[in-house]
């Protein structure tokens, strides 16, 4: 598919670098859908890159005519609510993360803002989320308007070059792949387990 013609989604598990990967994307050329509500903070420091619209696709699909050779973030709960009648076409970069690296940064964040709940255990947590991705890649899978390119956090920072040029050929192959290397921000990635 034309990618003037799809709506580009990164999308992932919450904390799984897909602020990151909007980043990367705006400054390799691409237009971001974003309202600016949800401002850089001490757990994105380069900001979040989010749209309020998406997280009520479920009942509000009116903006997606407007996402058309846009990208826009979304995190892998919302795909299931995306029109798969053929209407539209979908390029979704789907984020890896190392799973308890996503769960240790998620409790920090948590913490920081006063929300986390130590009754709820990692290892719970940890079997939604991966009962979740296994149901959300079928789902992907199983529909033919979705075409999906997996990038891993993990390898994307320590070997970014294949990965970026990955991201470019899925993508059409016109972005500035020197300006997309140039936001990874090594400094950021805290919250690593060996």
């Amino acid at each position: 598919m034309p990618p003037t013609d799809a709506i580009t989604i990164v999308s992932g598990l919450p904390r799984s670098g897909t602020s990151m990967m909007m980043s990367m994307l705006e400054a390799g050329g691409m237009t971001v859908l974003s309202d600016g509500v949800r401002t850089a903070d001490e757990d994105n420091p380069k900001g979040y890159f989010e749209f309020e619209r998406i997280k009520k696709l479920k009942e509000d699909k009116g903006w997606l005519p407007d996402a058309r050779g846009k990208v826009v973030k979304g995190i892998s709960e919302l795909l299931k609510y995306l029109p798969t009648d053929g209407g539209y076409k979908y390029k979704i970069i789907f984020m890896r993360r190392n799973i308890d690296e996503i769960l240790s940064s998620q409790t920090k964040m948590l913490k920081r803002r006063g929300t986390h709940d130590p009754s709820v255990k990692d290892e719970e947590i940890r079997r939604m989320f991966l009962v979740h991705l296994d149901r959300i890649n079928d789902f992907l899978r199983l529909n033919d308007c979705f075409d999906v390119l997996y990038v891993n956090y993990n390898v994307m920072l320590k070997e970014p070059a294949d990965r970026i040029a990955a991201l470019n050929e899925f993508l059409g192959g016109d972005l500035d792949t020197a300006a997309m290397s140039a936001v990874i921000d090594k400094s950021l990635y805290r919250n690593r387990v060996q």
